[in-house]
């Protein structure tokens, strides 16, 4: 007798622990007995090196949050992010919620791997009034939210003070335009043989910017053309070319083989253009007095906005779970917290307490350029093939910087490039 109940209680037991397994989840003990256990796979690719700390100071907190779901945090090299990321998508592999930037979100979302966020905010009905409308509107496609926003950043005139002082130049203003820029740049690169004036990359991510301050565009407005080898675009890339074999106040790629940050950080560049992502880096190793302004324009001012949002694999057997999370990561006063404290570009909220404590810091004492430079962004032209289009444009580009090629020549052969390879609607 007393056999036959051990194994009916043993039969109960096996049953009960069965019954409660389910798909996209595994069981834990708890106190009160058995917990379900939900894991959320998160792919990113902006949490490596220093970040990855700070990424799991918000895990653990959305953990503590949320004691029935799990983060597994798969962190890869933007360099090969996406490589890996469409490999996965294809295989029908993706994980359950992962980080797109605004260029490359277009592409994934035409592509129809993506989860309708919009049913998801109605049903837990999540306020979208606490989010920044920019980096919201981001991830917004065909009349649809595809994704939040975890941060966004703009992209400023850095500059050198101590080497401003010893060249006698003014600092920059709000007011500058090219001609102020390049005047302070020949003064500064007058100081020495190994000290240049300024370093402004001539790519696709900033020449797109530099062609509108000069009135000029690479799509015509309503998407159909590219308008690439204009007599604007050609006398934009002429003045960011002629500043590295002219005048020289830019390196050359060989004078630059530290790269610009190193050259900046060792106080022997004066300006550097680049993004909010280099205050925590600049905080750290300048050890000279530097700040920012917003970046001179020449027709008009036209400065840089990126974001990068998070999204939701359209199959995750585990979406619910995977909303709490992007919306912790993009909504929450925690995440935002810890984003100010380490300086991890802006984050995509806008609490009155957690933007002042954003101004409050310094370096850069002129953080009100930040939000300034909103007043002037241009958002990249976005096509399904972004990343060969950026490829065609990045190699026109360099030969034109490496002299190569006229800045008339690259730009006719990247229009040619780019009508015959890259299909716009």
């Amino acid at each position: 007798m007393k056999r036959i109940v051990n194994l009916a209680v043993t039969a109960m037991v096996m049953f009960i622990f069965v019954s409660t397994v389910t798909a996209g989840g595994k069981q834990e003990a708890s106190g009160g007995g058995v917990e379900k256990v939900v894991t959320v796979d998160y792919m990113n690719f902006s949490g490596s090196g220093d970040r990855a700390k700070v990424l799991e100071q918000m895990k653990e907190i959305f953990e503590n949050q949320n004691s029935g779901i799990r983060i597994k945090i798969k962190t890869v090299d933007f360099g090969s992010y996406f490589t890996l990321l469409q490999t996965r998508v294809a295989a029908g592999s993706a994980p359950d919620s992962y980080e797109l930037n605004y260029e490359n979100f277009i592409a994934y979302a035409k592509k129809n791997v993506l989860m309708d966020l919009d049913p998801l905010f109605k049903k837990s009905g999540f306020d979208t009034s606490s989010l920044n409308k920019n980096a919201l509107k981001a991830f917004r496609t065909d009349g649809k939210q595809y994704g939040l926003p975890e941060s966004y950043s703009t992209v400023l005139l850095f500059y050198n003070k101590d080497l401003f002082n010893r060249a006698g130049a003014s600092y920059p203003t709000d007011n500058w335009t090219w001609s102020d820029e390049q005047r302070a740049a020949e003064k500064i690169r007058a100081l020495g043989k190994n000290i240049f004036g300024i370093s402004h990359p001539i790519q696709f991510w900033e020449f797109y910017k530099v062609v509108q301050q000069n009135g000029g565009s690479l799509l015509s407005k309503d998407g159909t053309k590219f308008t690439v080898d204009t007599p604007q675009n050609v006398e934009t890339l002429k003045f960011m070319v002629d500043r590295v074999l002219k005048s020289n106040v830019m390196p050359s790629a060989k004078q630059n083989a530290g790269g610009d940050w190193n050259m900046f950080k060792s106080g022997r560049l004066g300006m550097i253009v680049t993004g909010v992502w280099a205050f925590h880096d600049f905080t750290r190793d300048c050890k000279f007095k530097w700040d920012i302004a917003v970046e001179p324009g020449n027709l008009k001012k036209a400065t840089h906005f990126f974001a990068n949002g998070i999204v939701i694999n359209k199959d995750s057997t585990v979406a619910g779970a995977a909303f709490k999370w992007i919306k912790f990561m993009s909504a929450s006063k925690e995440a935002a917290q810890i984003r100010v404290n380490a300086d991890w570009e802006v984050p995509a909220t806008t609490y009155p307490e957690i933007m002042a404590d954003y101004n409050s810091k310094t370096p850069p004492a002129n953080r009100k350029a930040v939000f300034d430079s909103l007043n002037y962004l241009v958002t990249p032209p976005v096509v399904e093939q972004a990343g060969e289009m950026t490829d065609i444009l990045n190699l026109q580009l360099q030969a034109a910087r490496d002299g190569d090629k006229s800045p008339a020549q690259a730009l006719a052969d990247a229009q040619k490039q780019l009508e015959e390879k890259i299909k716009l609607k």
